[in-house]
């Protein structure tokens, strides 16, 4: 009894029928044209009315028209599919018009006058000014506190993943995973009560670095954590073997081979930071004039300029909070590409 063949003319007969691969966007072409009739008969004038349409319509038409061509089966695949499609450009919308908006509204006093001066003696209901003080108090905070914080949460994460073990390691896991979830305000009332208060420092720029570093700790601890772990066991194992002790192991072997995930953490940590307010609000408290000595008297930063601008009412203030946010979002931009390329450029190359 010989086994049966299947031809290649007896196998394309097994396959079902295959909607083109253009089905999904005449779909989509037809649930928005459809979405908009039916906004227009309504009288539905919001735009976020006709896309909800649109997006329920797309995906009905994706299950019925693939049910009856291609099978249940493929049509719920679609269906899935779709949804991701949906929740995805969901998400991406609002994203596109915030960045939109701040652009349209950033740009009309940001040149190079506006990078380069103080606001100094111009009033909040006055046109000119800048945020150059602005941008020095926060490139001196977030440099301190990246200072500050780099080494302790790295260290942190080499203890947890190369040597922790029993109770403390546990505990030092529960406390990161504690500072993870602490909101920046109880952050900045600690630093007040503790260097304010109890210390009688005053406020300063050092004040809110410190409540950065807070927050900036566990992000450091867990990114840097997860790469370590990424590091094979065999390099490890074969630097040991060498009479390599661990010390240097983890120096001249495991730390190279994560320094790309590490760098692109901390970055990312850097970028999280850059926008708090609430600290800077309570520790720096914000001056129009230039002040370079982060450890002595009030300092600006961009945050603190977006919402004291924000505050004063003016047209001359709301025109320099925007062009203030899009220089923050332009910042903050800067570091995640950096990141990005730091990560490429430090991956593991594969293959020959």
């Amino acid at each position: 009894m010989s086994n049966a063949t299947l031809t290649p003319k007896s196998a394309g007969s097994l396959r079902g029928a295959t909607l083109p691969k253009w089905f999904p966007w005449a779909v989509a072409a037809g649930s928005v044209a459809l979405g908009l009739g039916i906004s227009a008969a309504a009288g539905l004038n919001s735009s976020i009315q006709w896309a909800l349409i649109a997006a329920v319509l797309f995906v009905l038409g994706t299950f019925a028209v693939s049910a009856r061509v291609e099978g249940r089966r493929q049509a719920k695949d679609r269906v899935a599919t779709s949804m991701v499609w949906v929740a995805f450009l969901m998400a991406l919308i609002p994203l596109l018009s915030l960045l939109w908006e701040t652009v349209k509204q950033g740009v009309k006093v940001l040149d190079g006058y506006f990078l380069t001066h103080s606001m100094g003696v111009v009033a909040d209901d006055e046109a000119g000014g800048g945020i150059y003080h602005a941008i020095l108090g926060t490139l001196e905070q977030v440099g301190l506190a990246t200072l500050f914080s780099v080494p302790i949460g790295v260290l942190t994460a080499i203890y947890l993943v190369e040597y922790g073990r029993g109770r403390l390691a546990k505990a030092v896991t529960f406390f990161v995973d504690v500072m993870t979830g602490i909101p920046s305000i109880v952050a900045g009332l600690f630093v007040l009560s503790l260097w304010v208060l109890i210390l009688d420092m005053g406020p300063s720029g050092i004040a809110g670095s410190f409540a950065l570093c807070i927050l900036m700790i566990p992000v450091v601890v867990r990114s840097t954590e997860e790469m370590l772990k990424l590091v094979p066991n065999e390099l490890r194992e074969a630097s040991l073997a060498l009479g390599v002790p661990k010390w240097r192991t983890i120096l001249k072997v495991v730390l190279p081979t994560s320094i790309g995930g590490i760098i692109t953490g901390v970055m990312l940590a850097v970028a999280r930071i850059t926008g708090e307010t609430a600290p800077v609000l309570l520790l720096v408290w914000g001056t129009d004039f230039i002040n370079a000595n982060p450890f002595q008297d009030p300092q600006e930063s961009l945050p603190m300029y977006i919402y004291l601008q924000y505050s004063a009412g003016s047209d001359a203030a709301y025109d320099r909070a925007w062009a203030a946010a899009l220089t923050l979002i332009a910042f903050i931009m800067i570091l995640n590409l950096v990141a990005r390329g730091v990560a490429r450029w430090k991956a593991p190359k594969t293959g020959r």
